[in-house]
């Protein structure tokens, strides 16, 4: 089944989408993105990641209803075109086409909505069973983190960090020695039966499933606290592990050199991952 696009109102296949070398989005890093996948190939949790995206477009004085405009119908309309079992849909969009400079364009121009359309192949089920190794490294990113900009050079330069030794993910420490998130996930710690995880600000990402994972935990009784951990913190933990929209809720055993726990995927990330995928509702 051929990957398809949707560029400002059509749909094409992805290998003949183009946008215009003059785009905001390819010149200055001028706009915002959603990532969203499907459960038994209906979008998951759409509505809220719709909302992010509407309140990043606001943040950045970015002029687009996204309910005016008919997102939602057109993502849904590319899914149904698309034709795969489940499908990894990305949504992106920029200041739109003008002669390059700095400030805004003086008369309006009219936003670049791309969305791309392509097979959602998870993560494997001994992958979670086994957990997996991470790297930390140091957080470069700006001081707006909890706007989905598309400038994600620092993360790329971190998960890339990763790949080369073979790490799932980067664990990103700030100036003051606290993980922040990952490079492309929300990051969790558990010390002694209790679930911790940066709080939200403008240094992490209001991740969707962060905030599903922590509703889900709370519904099983696990006790929570929204409060920053240093790296020694998360490397001393019993349990350790990453959330994301494709990633779901993985374990992590290592961090750099340091096993986590007894190196075995942790009892409550096991129970918050079985109650996450109870909760999906695929009959």
């Amino acid at each position: 089944m051929p990957e398809i696009s949707y560029v400002n109102g059509r749909f094409c296949p992805l290998a003949e989408a183009v946008v215009s070398v003059e785009d905001r989005g390819y010149q200055f890093a001028d706009g915002v993105y959603e990532v969203v996948g499907t459960y038994g190939g209906r979008p998951y949790a759409l509505e809220p990641h719709l909302a992010r995206l509407q309140g990043n477009l606001t943040a950045l004085h970015l002029p687009l209803d996204i309910r005016e405009y008919g997102l939602k119908a057109k993502l849904m309309e590319g899914i149904e075109r698309s034709g795969f079992g489940e499908t990894l849909v990305y949504i992106q969009v920029t200041r739109g086409v003008a002669p390059r400079q700095h400030e805004f364009p003086a008369v309006p121009i009219d936003p670049t909505v791309v969305m791309t359309f392509k097979e959602l192949r998870r993560h494997s089920r001994d992958l979670y069973d086994r957990g997996v190794e991470i790297i930390s490294t140091e957080d470069l990113r700006w001081k707006r983190c909890n706007i989905k900009s598309i400038a994600l050079l620092p993360n790329i330069l971190a998960k890339q960090a990763a790949t080369q030794v073979g790490a799932f993910e980067a664990l990103l420490v700030d100036a003051e020695g606290r993980v922040t998130e990952g490079a492309s996930t929300s990051a969790f710690c558990v010390q002694e039966g209790r679930l911790c995880t940066a709080p939200i600000g403008p240094h992490i990402l209001p991740s969707i499933t962060r905030e599903i994972l922590l509703n889900l935990a709370r519904k099983l009784g696990i006790p929570i606290n929204e409060e920053f951990c240093t790296l020694d913190q998360f490397k001393e933990a019993d349990e350790v592990f990453l959330a994301g929209t494709t990633t779901e809720a993985m374990p992590v055993i290592q961090i750099d050199d340091v096993v986590i726990g007894d190196g075995m995927p942790g009892l409550i990330t096991q129970q918050i991952r079985a109650a996450f995928l109870a909760s999906l509702d695929l009959t």
